[in-house]
């Protein structure tokens, strides 16, 4: 059972990595800027194009090519959306045109990211930006299904890794083209804008009928708006650095340096300093939206006449929008190379930047994110406020305190969607020891009472092995258990999709992680239970008790000596991590739980009583308890199989 439960999860670690580069508005965003720095002829030539492919399309597709004012909720699409939607909706060009013309759900998918942008526009730090791709991805991941698992399969966001440092621009931008070579950003540009290109160049045919002038207009400009998204992805740092290594390895040096930034050159020599997703500047608009701006002149030019392609057959570039899946391959397919449409490719890719190299001397520094199976340790120190002791009578309040030691085993899945996501599964095995209660195990507050310290608590000190388990859940509280070994049989796309809306706060997303600039919060209630078993190490526990209405020949109480077993269940309700280090395998942070529970009594026996007489077993209560929890959480990542 414990195989069924964590397979399927720890196959969530390994391919449900969401790694697309821009985020949805950063890629509209540089597209409108391309569109809009065109000199007026060619602007005119994509007019021109632009409404001819808009025919049976026009109360989805924007009249302008850019919808400068389209507001929160947008109408229409306009052509600066598709390459926004292209590689993260869209799984070909294809596919992208299906959805932006006959999809509901697409409209939704371009109103959140309109708020998006506005909230990232108006963020004051990065705790606010955070917030806001939080809300948005969990948004989207309601609109779009697949927008999880669709870019995490393969690495056809990110660029090749450099072979060698003396490799020259030509010789890598033909191994990224290079049929068998891991699926990449230049690669795929290539592949698309070659597509483009030769659609582009019929139509400047005059014997095509307004239907097919029309579908090859369509299906020239999708393709070049799927090229556009791999060559924008093409200019963000974590993008540049972030291709090999095993999937947690692949996601913290991309976070990393989509944050940090990155120092590149590119291959003309300019030298930059590129940010990455959710973190975009006015020089990145620039940089980025130049190179675009040469695809699309490009394109524009072979569509008038003014640059000629070679003729490729029709069964090789149909006029119907490219099929090539990017979400499917794992490497580039075969494909036809003309020697002119490379150069004009080679043309552009010379102001992409030079990226990283290979594992080995001169790699770019790494960074693990904390995706993957791990061991650990935790210890805690807990304060409790309990409503009363175990035996009836014992009802007034006090204080109890607890130390904890346990050993960790679990999978982190943290971040894998984004900073706020927590899927952090995990088993502890410990041990705990509490000191005595404050409650007296009497009424009676005589000085004389202290003097006995613990032996006269209600709870007197006692220790207990326990089980921790944490577990996210999708709908209801350990629904995974049962959900996830049949979906992984039966549905992988749906397991993936269950196990990753259950780790950003689940089908109602209450227990998404709150980050602010103090820290992260975050409602944990159903995630996690402790089960502590006080007892099994030494023995039973042992409680002095006044036994009820008995009197001894003085005329005082009579009291008993009981032992007994306990079981006590606690449940975390709120969460606070203020701060947290890590390096390539090893996590340490501190935590803070407010948590409730109760502490039910169990098998129970006489052990002596002051009068020497027999009395039935005193009647029990259970304790209700709620408290605050101070942890000390270290893991070490374990290696995962390099890609």
């Amino acid at each position: 059972m414990r195989t069924k439960i964590f397979l399927p999860l720890l196959m969530i670690c390994c391919f449900a990595m969401h790694a697309s580069a821009w985020v949805f508005p950063e890629h509209r965003e540089i597209m409108m800027a391309a569109i809009t720095k065109l000199d007026p002829n060619r602007r005119a030539i994509l007019d021109q194009i632009w409404a001819s492919a808009r025919k049976g399309y026009e109360s989805r597709l924007c009249i302008e090519v850019i919808e400068l004012e389209q507001g929160l909720k947008p109408q229409c699409i306009d052509y600066a959306t598709w390459c926004a939607i292209a590689g993260d909706h869209a799984v070909s060009s294809a596919d992208m045109t299906n959805i932006v013309l006959q999809s509901d759900w697409i409209l939704d998918v371009t109103a959140i990211a309109a708020k998006l942008q506005f909230g990232l526009d108006n963020a004051h730090n990065r705790s606010e930006r955070i917030s806001e791709m939080r809300d948005s991805d969990i948004k989207l991941l309601r609109a779009d299904p697949e927008y999880v698992t669709r870019g995490g399969k393969n690495n056809g966001h990110f660029m090749l890794a450099l072979p060698a440092v003396n490799t020259k621009p030509e010789a890598f931008f033909s191994l990224c083209y290079k049929e068998g070579t891991e699926i990449n950003t230049i690669g795929t540009y290539t592949w698309y804008h070659m597509s483009a290109l030769s659609k582009a160049s019929r139509l400047n045919s005059k014997s095509l009928t307004p239907e097919q002038r029309s579908a090859l207009a369509l299906s020239a400009l999708a393709d070049e708006a799927f090229a556009a998204h791999f060559l924008e992805d093409s200019f963000t740092s974590g993008h540049v650095a972030g291709i090999w290594g095993d999937a947690a390895k692949r996601k913290g040096t991309h976070d990393y340096y989509n944050e940090a930034g990155l120092n590149v050159t590119t291959w003309q020599g300019k030298e930059m300093v590129l940010m990455g997703d959710a973190t975009m500047r006015e020089e990145d608009i620039g940089w980025t939206s130049r190179a675009v701006r040469t695809s699309l002149e490009q394109l524009l030019d072979a569509a008038s006449g003014k640059i000629l392609v070679d003729a490729v057959p029709v069964d090789l570039f149909p006029a119907t929008p490219d099929t090539f899946n990017v979400s499917k391959a794992v490497v580039m397919p075969i494909h036809p190379i003309d020697a002119k449409m490379m150069i004009l490719c080679d043309t552009v890719l010379m102001a992409t930047p030079i990226p990283g190299l290979i594992a080995g001397l001169g790699e770019l520094p790494r960074f693990r994110a904390e995706i993957g199976p791990f061991v650990g340790l935790s210890a805690a120190t807990s304060l409790n406020y309990l409503d009363g002791g175990f035996f009836n009578y014992q009802t007034y309040n006090g204080f109890s305190s607890g130390l904890e030691l346990g050993l960790r085993f679990g999978l982190g899945m943290e971040g894998v969607l984004n900073e706020s996501g927590d899927g952090l599964v995990f088993l502890d095995l410990g041990a705990r020891i509490d000191l005595g209660s404050t409650m007296r195990y009497d009424y009676n507050d005589e000085p004389i009472m202290q003097s006995f310290g613990d032996f006269a608590a209600a709870i007197p000190s006692r220790d207990a092995y326990y089980v921790r388990l944490r577990l996210p859940f999708f709908l209801i509280p350990g629904d995974l258990v049962i959900l996830a070994p049949i979906l992984a049989l039966t549905s992988p796309n749906t397991m993936q999709k269950v196990i990753t809306t259950a780790g950003n706060g689940g089908l109602i997303p209450w227990q998404t992680g709150l980050p602010t600039p103090i820290g992260r919060f975050q409602f944990v209630l159903g995630r996690e239970v402790a089960v502590s078993m006080y007892g099994t190490g030494r023995g039973p526990d042992r409680y002095l008790v006044t036994i009820q209405d008995a009197i001894n020949e003085q005329g005082g109480p009579v009291e008993g000596y009981y032992s007994m077993y306990s079981t006590r269940f606690e449940f975390p309700i709120v969460e606070y991590r203020p701060f947290r280090t890590y390096s390539s395998r090893q996590t340490g942070s501190l935590l803070f739980q407010l948590h409730g529970g109760f502490d039910i009594p169990g098998k129970r026996s006489t052990i002596a009583i002051t009068d020497g007489k027999d009395y039935a077993l005193p009647e029990t209560r259970t304790i209700w308890y709620a408290g605050i929890r101070l942890v000390f959480d270290y893991r070490y990542y374990f290696s995962g199989k390099k890609k």
